[in-house]
């Protein structure tokens, strides 16, 4: 069970980070807090391809190296937790994206983001 989960969340990493890297570039950059450009040198839309490169990353590492399952499931976790501020400021500023397009809605998504940290944590523990 363990596997297919693993796998499962490999899948929808690659999927997400292909998203972020073509068609849904637009949709991902509502969820980019505004204080991240003036933090880091790039823009929004630098900020959805770094994000999209770093979840294919992840999500490949989960199925190319098993035996670092456990190291790749912890850094998955705080790359999750890392990106919650921008599903908090989609849902603070009202903005749109994804059919995220009602406070409710944007709200619910606030609570999917700890069932993903949880997720990666326990498809990746030995």
């Amino acid at each position: 069970m363990k596997n297919f989960t693993r796998w499962l969340l490999a899948s929808g990493l690659v999927f997400a980070g292909l998203t972020h890297l073509f068609w849904g570039r637009r949709e991902f950059q509502a969820q980019v807090p505004d204080w991240t450009t003036e933090i880091l040198p790039i823009d929004k839309d630098g900020v959805v391809v770094a994000s999209g490169a770093v979840e294919i990353m992840l999500g490949a590492a989960l199925v190319v190296f098993p035996k670092e399952r456990t190291r790749i499931g912890a850094i998955l976790a705080a790359f999750f937790v890392a990106v919650f501020p921008g599903n908090v400021e989609q849902y603070t500023k009202r903005r749109d994206g994804f059919g995220l397009d009602t406070d409710t809605k944007r709200f619910v998504r606030l609570f999917f983001q700890p069932v993903l940290v949880a997720w990666a944590l326990w498809s990746t523990r030995r």
